[in-house]
């Protein structure tokens, strides 16, 4: 404009820059923005509860669903007259920007609300807005509308006790739909009484006609376990670690590491949630990693041939994390990170000790969760290597692209279903005979699979007897991972019981626990028992599974019953398929060990040592056990 003057600045004063730029204020005039207005009012409450001057906070969802009345039993907002403007302090508060009690640290220790705009915008931003405060015996009320009050500040009559009671309708012309959704003010207050333990807190529904009472004397250790039974995180040590610190920051902490692959950390400062993080999440990161590293250096935990990354630290770990500070600076109005640069530091240097000395002292504990962490550094290089990923598929249906050497089961059940994962064509052939059609597969591998400790994902798929196995199981590897796609209850390994047979399970079950192991850890893997001999004395028929059985049998039965007749099977396909089937696969005879993994630090190291390519463990293994070998099958 060529005739841009002076008479052209347009100047807001009072609550008028809120009402044109509503955005700046609360973030927008959503449904984000409309209940930003509750926490606002709410942050003024719990501001009352935290520094010990209310224990009941009361929140009402009115029947329209679109009015809003909190109240506490705090002190009560000040109605005296302010020095500066010669207007009551009730009245300021709720009129003028940044006014407040919180800038100041003789009202409050820590506040949520430091901006001193928050009971001013909710006013502004409300067609209404009722306040009434109870002092000094008196109940006083003022109200206002459109942020502006209707006559002056009032004694309503006498009161007993103090507190503060607010009520607000938001503003239609501001926000396109004002309904409040009472499931996300429940979330919201249920969190308020988990952070402030204690502190009962009471919403009043009476859109749904409901009453509910929030109050945690366990506070944040209540909080993670309804965080955990939500998310389905099955934790990986049975006790949390929890800090409670007093003092400059005032800091509340759990923690508890899962089976979950991601972190999942909620954090909140003086009770406001700050959902985008900042500089106390950073500080809690940077303590719990170094603390974590300290003791896997400490008591040489670290594993061979991977390097434990930040990401694999937090991978599976729930928690949350409370911190109280006198002036926190949030990024926006919305406070919902925060910036406070000292509080990195502080928060660090406050969890790293504790959480090493917790670590010290629960040695159980700190080995679990050193083992998750090994087992995350694993997964994530082998993830990484890989080219390409594995196709997931149904658990029971896609079965066009199964390898074409897969014998499956008929029937559409998965829990009562089984892979037998069989050494050799002939075992295979007898085997696929002799099952159960309805609930047995079958899937035969030619000869003995590769080594694949130390092996890329990428690596390992390039062998087609595994690639094909992987196929079958249908549940993917590395980030496809999902155990709900497994297409069998079962997968057991069935190799001969000579030591060709146990080097076969062996690299199997190599394979399994470094590329499979959530099927160990879910208890889904199992190892057939397959006898070595045919034991026939008179009439009877005995089956041993090694040596030590047979001569067992033979010291049992054998006494002046004949000469015994024994038959020792070179592989599983010498087997006739109604003797595999009694033996080995009728479930109501046969003998199935499970694979657990009891100390994954030890097993990890055990694999490691004895599968991996260097061949110096392998060779003490074998010098310190020389004398124990009877005899060599050669």
């Amino acid at each position: 404009m060529s005739n841009y003057t002076a008479k052209d600045i347009t100047v807001l004063e009072g609550l008028d820059p809120v009402r044109k730029r509503p955005g700046m204020y609360i973030g927008g005039v959503g449904t984000t923005g409309l209940h930003h207005l509750v926490w606002e009012i709410l942050d003024n409450a719990v501001d009352e509860a935290m520094n010990g001057f209310a224990s009941n906070i009361v929140v009402t969802l009115h029947a329209d669903g679109s009015s809003i009345t909190i109240s506490d039993d705090g002190r009560g907002i000040p109605v005296d007259m302010h020095p500066t403007t010669k207007k009551s302090a009730l009245e300021v508060i709720f009129t003028m920007l940044h006014a407040g009690g919180k800038f100041e640290h003789g009202s409050y220790k820590t506040a949520g609300g430091l901006h001193g705009v928050g009971a001013s915008v909710v006013n502004a931003l409300s067609t209404e807005l009722r306040a009434s405060v109870k002092r000094d015996g008196v109940l006083w009320e003022l109200a206002f509308r459109r942020g502006k009050p209707v006559g002056a500040l009032k004694k309503a009559g006498p009161a007993r006790g103090t507190g503060t009671t607010v009520y607000f309708h938001p503003d239609p012309t501001i926000f396109p739909k004002v309904e409040f959704e009472s499931a996300t003010i429940r979330e919201r207050l249920e969190i308020v009484s988990y952070i402030h333990k204690g502190v009962r807190v009471t919403f009043d529904n009476e859109v749904a006609r409901t009453k509910e009472v929030f109050q945690h004397e366990e506070g944040l250790g209540d909080y993670l376990k309804k965080i955990l039974g939500e998310r389905g995180a099955r934790p990986v040590h049975d006790m949390a670690f929890a800090l409670n610190r007093e003092g400059d920051p005032r800091l509340d902490l759990v923690l508890q590491w899962t089976e979950a692959t991601d972190e999942h950390i909620r954090s909140y400062v003086n009770g406001i949630p700050t959902g985008s993080g900042g500089t106390h999440e950073t500080g809690l990161r940077a303590g719990f990693g170094k603390a974590v590293r300290n003791y896997i250096e400490t008591h040489t935990l670290s594993p061979k041939g991977v390097t434990l990354a930040a990401e694999d630290i937090r991978e599976g770990l729930t928690g949350v994390l409370s911190v109280f500070i006198q002036e926190p600076q949030f990024q926006g109005q919305t406070k919902d990170r925060l910036n406070n640069p000292e509080l990195t530091s502080a928060v660090d240097s406050a969890v790293r000790p504790a959480l090493e000395h917790w670590l010290n002292h629960n040695r159980s504990v700190a080995e679990a969760i050193v083992a998750r962490i090994i087992l995350a550094a694993r997964a994530r290089e082998a993830s990484r290597a890989a080219q390409a990923e594995v196709t997931r598929k149904s658990a029971t249906s896609g079965r066009l692209n199964l390898p074409g050497k897969l014998s499956d089961c008929t029937g559409a059940g998965r829990d009562d279903s089984e892979l037998f994962v069989v050494e050799g064509d002939s075992a295979g052939g007898s085997a696929k005979q002799g099952r159960d059609r309805g609930r047995q597969a079958i899937l035969p591998l030619r000869g003995k699979v590769m080594n694949t400790e130390g092996l890329s994902l990428a690596k390992v798929l390039e062998n087609k007897e595994l690639a094909d196995l992987v196929t079958a199981l249908g549940c993917g590897m590395g980030k496809s991972f999902d155990l709900g796609r497994l297409r069998y209850g079962k997968v057991i390994i069935l190799a001969d019981a000579d030591s060709d047979g146990h080097h076969i399970a062996t690299l199997l079950l190599t394979f399994l626990y470094r590329h499979l192991p959530q099927l160990m850890t879910s208890g889904k893997v199992f190892l057939a028992q397959p006898p070595l001999y045919r034991i026939d004395i008179g009439k009877d028929t005995f089956w041993a599974l090694d040596d030590a059985h047979r001569d067992r049998i033979l010291n049992q039965h054998g006494n002046g019953r004949g000469h015994p007749e024994i038959t020792r099977f070179k592989g599983l396909g010498e087997m006739m398929p109604k003797v595999l089937w009694e033996t080995t696969l009728n479930p109501k005879t046969r003998r199935l060990l499970r694979v657990e993994v009891v100390d994954q630090i030890q097993t990890d190291r055990v694999i490691n040592e004895l599968m991996g390519k260097d061949a110096s463990a392998r060779f003490r293994f074998i010098m310190e056990r020389a004398e124990e070998a009877q005899e060599l099958d050669v």
